[in-house]
């Protein structure tokens, strides 16, 4: 993201994965209106307007360049985050935040919101990033189950360059001496915390509540397989099954032959030879963890293809058990819909410490729905959010191993070697102009194509090995 330059946080995720199809060079629009029934959606968002911090004694009185909220009470909530009024401002500083955990009512000690979340975005020029609703954010922290919350805003001097005062009548060009200095930073209009209830988690079919495990799907959860109605699909992709009807918790796992069947059956052109590709994981959808479908956009969007896979992280933390992923994972969602103003959670997928496969973005798993999560390369692409944060903190084998199966299967549908290299055209970034045709690896770091910090450094040295274990998935 363009605050990579500036920004002692560092950047973030926050967090792109081809069968020959025939669709429109151009997203297809399905549906272009808004469902707002909010009042009935499980969860809550408060949203409360920053002021500035009155500086101690013997200052001048309240600084604009730091802005924040003193520690009060709160409605209960478990996710954190920052947003302000114009999209296109960055907020170069540091935002960090204390919470009270309900229970104990002890207080956390500070911690970091990384400030810079835009590189996760709907590309430029497309009428998601127009939208008026769409405000600028930081990454959302999760903080767990608490009653209260301070929060502080500190601006970061930028940094401006000035002809050395030592050679004054040296000429302007390019091999003359600067010098830095200082100049005062303005933090963006608007501030807001935002603090998000995700709800209670959605009963499972036996009456107990739903919650994730290691293994792939939430305890207590069978689904069975059967054949998705496609909804506003438009073209090839319409035919393309998505095992699951709108009330089913999990996409069940198939077998390699049983995957082939499935989306390769005999008599079809693709069947001309054998495919490479691994067999479906087990995937828990939207239902599973518990989506108000009330809260996003109406229809969906789809690209052409899926030709690239970006892997990011999710830089909400990582102090979480598995068992609390339906609810970081509808917190993020409410986040990026209710308080950035997106039309849905910007991911395709989403992988936790333990494994287990979540759907994102609405649009049908097998489908090359277009996400908000590597600005300006949405385009034929999908990407997979590992929930956490990977700069200091190794990722788990099984999430590993999770990416490398979904890659395995979701690439091998479009015919891409997770070990190949792709050619996806840029929609303006900070490291791509608009229309520069940029060659990636087929299984990319979100970092590959936005400058960011993003998947994180530990997560980002492991690719190498996704790549190779997908591909062995695949039958390569």
């Amino acid at each position: 993201m363009r605050g990579f330059l500036g920004s002692s946080v560092g950047v973030t995720c926050a967090a792109a994965l081809a069968l020959p199809l025939t669709l429109p060079a151009t997203p297809a629009r399905a549906d272009s209106s808004t469902m707002t029934s909010e009042a009935a959606a499980p969860g809550s968002t408060q949203s409360l307007p920053l002021a500035p911090l009155t500086r101690r004694r013997g200052s001048l009185g309240p600084s604009t360049q730091t802005q924040g909220l003193a520690r009060r009470n709160v409605r209960p909530f478990s996710l954190v985050g920052v947003i302000w009024d114009d999209p296109d401002s960055e907020l170069n500083g540091r935002v960090q935040v204390r919470t009270r955990a309900v229970g104990t009512g002890d207080w956390s000690d500070w911690q970091d919101v990384e400030t810079h979340n835009d590189e996760h975005a709907a590309d430029p020029d497309t009428a998601e990033s127009a939208s008026r609703r769409v405000h600028g954010s930081t990454a959302p922290l999760w903080v767990g189950n608490s009653n209260g919350v301070e929060v502080r805003v500190q601006a970061e001097p930028a940094e401006r360059e000035a002809a050395d005062p030592l050679d004054e009548a040296a000429p302007e060009g390019p091999r003359e001496r600067r010098a830095t200095l200082p100049e005062a930073a303005a933090l963006p209009g608007g501030l807001r915390l935002e603090l998000v209830d995700p709800g209670g988690d959605p009963p499972a079919p036996d009456g107990t509540r739903a919650a994730g495990r290691a293994g792939g799907a939430p305890s207590g959860l069978r689904a069975k397989g059967v054949r998705a109605k496609a909804v506003h699909a438009k073209g090839a992709q319409a035919s393309l099954p998505d095992a699951g009807g709108a009330k089913a918790t999990v996409i069940p796992a198939l077998s390699r032959a049983e995957t082939l069947r499935t989306y390769f059956p005999d008599g079809t052109s693709q069947r001309r030879a054998t495919p490479y590709i691994g067999p479906r994981p087990s995937i828990v959808t939207r239902h599973g963890w518990g989506a108000n479908e009330n809260l996003r956009e109406r229809g969906f969007l789809y690209t052409k293809t899926v030709k690239a896979a970006f892997v990011h992280h999710t830089a909400s933390g990582n102090k979480y058990s598995c068992s609390q992923v339906p609810s970081i994972i509808r917190s993020i969602y409410r986040y990026h819909v209710v308080s950035s103003g997106w039309r849905d959670i910007g991911y395709n997928f989403l992988v936790d410490k333990c494994g287990t496969i979540y759907e994102g973005r609405a649009g049908g798993v097998a489908k090359a729905v277009m996400g908000a999560h590597t600005r300006g390369f949405n385009t034929n692409s999908m990407g997979i959010a590992v929930i956490g944060s990977f700069g200091a903190t190794k990722p788990t084998d099984a999430a590993l191993k999770a990416i490398s199966r979904l890659t395995a299967w979701k690439l091998g549908l479009y015919g891409a070697d997770p070990r190949g290299k792709t050619y996806l055209k840029s929609a303006g970034g900070n490291l791509y102009r608009k229309g520069k045709n940029v060659r990636l690896n087929v299984i990319s770091g979100h970092r590959d194509g936005f400058a960011t910090e993003c998947p994180g450094r530990l997560l980002y040295g492991k690719l190498g090995t996704a790549r190779t274990t997908a591909a062995k998935y695949q039958g390569r």
